[in-house]
């Protein structure tokens, strides 16, 4: 699994995203691109604000267990795979402002640097190592990515 925490998979990243459209087709799923962009700002919206809703006792503990091995290995997402409600996007979104929110996390994000995520509480799953971060930030992203073919 690459590393989104050094500076040239993260570059390497937002030209991957540099190269959408708004007219840029989904190869698989039902978002289209601002959706999708949207829906990759919320990994980054769970981290750095505070406007979701943490998941209770009982399902935080479900969360751990049943979500948690799928979202911080390094085993691919599988197309068509199921989401958490908070990332279900819905409706019209701005493409340049997704794509512009987004190429700022991913910064943000390598420029704060692996040893500032590791033990990181996430918003879901717990304290995470900094293997962990790396595997859902860049698994999430290139999953999507290749979606919409770049």
């Amino acid at each position: 699994m690459k590393n989104i925490f050094e500076a040239s998979v993260a570059n390497e990243i937002i030209d991957r995203i540099n190269r959408l459209t708004p007219a840029t087709k989904p190869q698989w799923g039902k978002m289209n691109v601002s959706q999708m962009l949207a829906h990759c700002n919320v990994t980054y919206e769970l981290v750095y604000d505070s406007k979701h809703k943490k998941p209770g006792g009982f399902v935080k503990l479900i969360m751990k267990m049943l979500v948690k091995p799928n979202v911080v290995s390094d085993k691919p997402y599988k197309k068509e795979g199921q989401t958490g409600p908070v990332f279900l996007i819905t409706g019209d979104r701005d493409f340049a402002a997704e794509k512009t929110r987004l190429i700022n996390h991913i910064k943000k994000t390598q420029s704060l640097g692996e040893s500032h995520f590791e033990g990181k509480e996430s918003h879901s799953f717990g304290k995470l190592s900094k293997t962990e971060w790396n595997n859902m930030f860049y698994k999430h992203l290139d999953h999507h990515l290749t979606q919409f073919g770049v």
